[in-house]
């Protein structure tokens, strides 16, 4: 008996590591190509954004940032946190206890690597950022572990743009599916 249950629990792992979160894109509000993205994303900031990846611990842009201003979706400019709730998790990505709205950010179910996690995704491009935790300081509890490659930053102020920010209205949608 002892033995089918771990059989069981071997099958069902890998099936979740298999599934991994089940995030469709066709449903976002705004869609790229593939190859619009390709073209404007670096290969890491398009691995980890398109293809659910994560950079190394410690060696993002934006995991020692401490400049004042919004960070944003590197794919299609959404703001989604601001720098005074950013703080140091030592976890090695930049870390949030709080996002600028909820609407902004979409949270998906994520079995993969064998455990159970939550997703984080930019509700407007369906964009990989990283997963949420409950081992945030208050007053959420929360920690956004964002990959630094799925962001952007705009400077408070606004006469000098950080480099490599994208701005929403630079921004068309190609509305070709990925």
């Amino acid at each position: 008996m002892r033995r089918q249950a771990c059989l069981l629990q071997l099958l069902l792992t890998w099936c979740f590591l298999a599934a991994g979160s089940r995030r469709d894109k066709k449903t976002c509000k705004v869609v790229f190509s593939q190859q619009d993205l390709k073209k404007r994303l670096t290969p890491l900031q398009y691995h980890v954004t398109q293809e659910k990846g994560t950079e190394s611990a410690f060696e993002g842009e934006f995991t020692y940032h401490n400049a004042h201003g919004v960070y944003k979706c590197v794919v299609c400019g959404t703001p989604l946190f601001k720098s005074e709730t950013k703080f140091d998790s030592s976890s090695g990505w930049p870390s949030f206890y709080d996002v600028i709205a909820s609407d902004t950010i979409t949270l998906t179910d994520d079995y993969s690597f064998g455990m159970h996690r939550v997703e984080t995704s930019c509700s407007q491009c369906g964009a990989h950022l990283g997963h949420i935790f409950d081992d945030g300081p208050r007053p959420t509890g929360k920690r956004y572990c964002i990959n630094s490659a799925s962001l952007s930053f705009e400077s408070a102020d606004m006469n000098q743009p950080r480099e490599g920010s994208i701005s929403s209205t630079s921004v068309q949608a190609d509305k070709t599916e990925l």
